[in-house]
């Protein structure tokens, strides 16, 4: 985190908090011991959640205890911090309050706490979870399989997940709406705008802050958008 952080210091680099699935986290060395079996990873014990629960908790204050030392000690308070599908902004305000237990609080030495958007209540709700954080990231994935009511992990019916679905691309067009009206940071994280060039014109002219990239589409995305 560090060296990314001083790569871009002193502009803004958003720290993404862990957000394995319960299958992924089996599938590490060990982690059989540790996780069970669930019918639907996705839909199921991750992000914020899962920092509440106490027996995952020593690991959530180890994640915070690592960025505070990337922002104290080492003096990078360019880093952000983005919290992943937050399901309510009750879960949201309990979320920020164990950070600010484990010495990694909002507002500390300039931290700014952001949310994932990839859940429709995060859209639904916007203004209210904007109340507590400091801006919004998309993850226009999530956002579209929760949307369309399909897993994007079962192969028989990833085909119907598509970002550029019309419902998809007015919650996204309405959540940038709210951000840009309170104010707050709004940018996405989905690979929709390196696979869809014409998706990340809907998204500039929506007026989004931001937009992750693959590598190899970076300068390709540039000049069109350029255009």
């Amino acid at each position: 985190m560090a060296q990314i952080a001083a790569a871009f210091y002193p502009k803004k680099v958003i720290v993404r908090l862990s957000d394995f699935k319960t299958n992924e986290y089996k599938n590490l060395i060990g982690g059989e011991l540790f996780e069970g079996e669930e019918a639907n990873p996705m839909m199921g014990f991750r992000g914020a959640c899962r920092y509440l629960d106490k027996g995952y908790q020593p690991a959530f204050k180890m994640e915070c205890q690592a960025i505070k030392r990337v922002r104290e000690v080492f003096g990078l308070t360019n880093v952000a911090v983005m919290i992943p599908f937050c399901r309510t902004v009750a879960e949201g305000k309990q979320v920020l309050g164990l950070m600010k237990k484990f010495g990694l609080a909002k507002r500390k030495k300039g931290l700014e706490v952001i949310v994932m958007c990839e859940i429709p209540a995060n859209v639904i709700l916007a203004d209210e979870f904007l109340d507590i954080f400091d801006g919004m990231s998309i993850g226009s994935n999530d956002l579209t399989q929760l949307s369309l009511g399909l897993d994007r992990d079962n192969a028989n019916i990833a085909y119907i997940g598509d970002e550029r679905n019309e419902a998809v691309k007015k919650m996204i067009a309405e959540v940038i709406k709210v951000c840009k009206r309170r104010k707050k940071y709004i940018g996405i994280c989905g690979e929709a705008p390196s696979t869809y060039q014409d998706f990340a014109q809907f998204l500039t002219e929506q007026g989004i802050e931001s937009m992750s990239l693959n590598p190899n589409t970076v300068i390709k995305t540039i000049l069109n958008l350029a255009k």
